[in-house]
């Protein structure tokens, strides 16, 4: 059986990378995919049905709040847990991304520790 997969959509490719290297600790419990804005994120998730996508708000295309909106619209991904990834740290921003359906709100910059134990819980305890 193929380990979950986690999903990382970013715009930035210094972001993408950081997320990418702190996640490598899950080397065996997830497989790690990247995405380079909404839209690509999107047609991924609908491959790949991540079990955790670590999604920018603010994207070109599609921004983060209208992916997370379209993924709680389809059955086969409403299991997705959503982390909003933003510079933005703005409580309006919190409140809009709870309601497109985000499990969880994490302001860049971001500590990587808290990224690697969230993906962590999320995998092996499959909470958010």
């Amino acid at each position: 059986m193929q380990p979950p997969s986690i999903l990382i959509v970013d715009d930035e490719p210094y972001i993408r990378t950081l997320l990418e290297q702190t996640l490598e600790d899950l080397e065996g419990a997830a497989m790690i995919y990247t995405a380079v804005d909404g839209r690509d994120g999107l047609q991924q998730a609908r491959v790949l049905k991540p079990r955790v996508m670590f999604l920018d708000i603010m994207m070109p295309h599609l921004d983060g709040f209208e992916v997370c909106r379209l993924l709680r619209e389809d059955p086969a991904l409403n299991e997705t847990v959503v982390v909003l990834l933003t510079a933005r740290g703005q409580e309006v921003d919190r409140q809009k991304g709870l309601e497109v359906g985000a499990n969880l709100y994490i302001t860049k910059p971001f500590d990587p520790d808290a990224v690697l134990s969230l993906a962590r819980q999320v995998l092996e305890e499959g909470i958010a």
